[in-house]
């Protein structure tokens, strides 16, 4: 979870002239952090979806002004019904999966003190179909919003990597967004924003931009596990 990148996806799509209007954000944590508040406060119609109490409480009392939200009290995951989540710090994550940003980078220990139920949904239940700007961090389970995904939003923002973890569902990811025709847009050190391809045009420093952030990604994840094997 990158706490300073809520002006990154503003500021971008505002220098390429892009506007939206339906814009979603799963997994917001702490409310003043989230990666569309800027567009929140433009009026724009917005979901954001959050299972943690804590979490939800925050929300509704930070944009309780705002009438131009919806907010699903629920996790995103396969099925219908109810899903464990582990909290670790400010890192709340579905206890099966094999692999999110704590239990890699932070070898958190996933047991019942530090976890809970919360009802979760299949993305296909909260995706109203018009959604056209779309930001994904919940910490590994990324994959199972694509999966039920209806919309198909021009704009897509999801946490891939970071230090020495890579999403455990990077192929299934990858494979959606090239059968659905999404390049990369740009990558920051822990998301990759992916764009509709015809939608923007892009600059030879961007393309430049892009290769060099992989390679540097790619060298930082491969120097933590040398440390590690050390």
């Amino acid at each position: 979870m990158n706490f300073q990148r809520n002006k990154l996806i503003y500021t971008k799509c505002k220098e390429k002239g892009l506007s939206f209007k339906h814009v979603c954000e799963i997994g917001v944590y702490l409310p003043a952090t989230s990666n569309i508040i800027d567009f929140i406060f433009e009026n724009i119609k917005t979901s954001l979806v959050e299972p943690d109490s804590n979490s939800i409480s925050a929300i509704n009392e930070f944009f309780k002004n705002q009438t131009n939200i919806t907010l699903f009290p629920f996790a995103m995951y396969d099925n219908n019904g109810t899903v464990k989540l582990s909290q670790a710090s400010a890192s709340t994550f579905i206890s099966d999966l094999k692999a999110s940003p704590a239990l890699v980078n932070d070898h958190f220990k996933v047991t019942d003190e530090n976890s809970f139920e919360v009802p979760c949904r299949m993305f296909s239940e909260v995706d109203s179909g018009d959604i056209d700007l779309l930001s994904i961090d919940i910490e590994g389970a990324e994959w199972y919003v694509l999966k039920y995904m209806t919309s198909r939003p021009l704009v897509i923002s999801i946490e891939t990597h970071g230090k020495s973890y890579q999403n455990p569902f990077l192929n299934e990811i990858q494979n959606w967004i090239d059968d659905n025709n999404y390049e990369v847009w740009f990558k920051d050190l822990s998301d990759t924003v992916f764009v509709k391809k015809g939608v923007i045009n892009f600059t030879f420093s961007e393309r430049v931009s892009i290769l060099l952030k992989t390679i540097h990604i790619t060298w930082r994840r491969f120097k933590k596990k040398l440390y590690f094997w050390k």
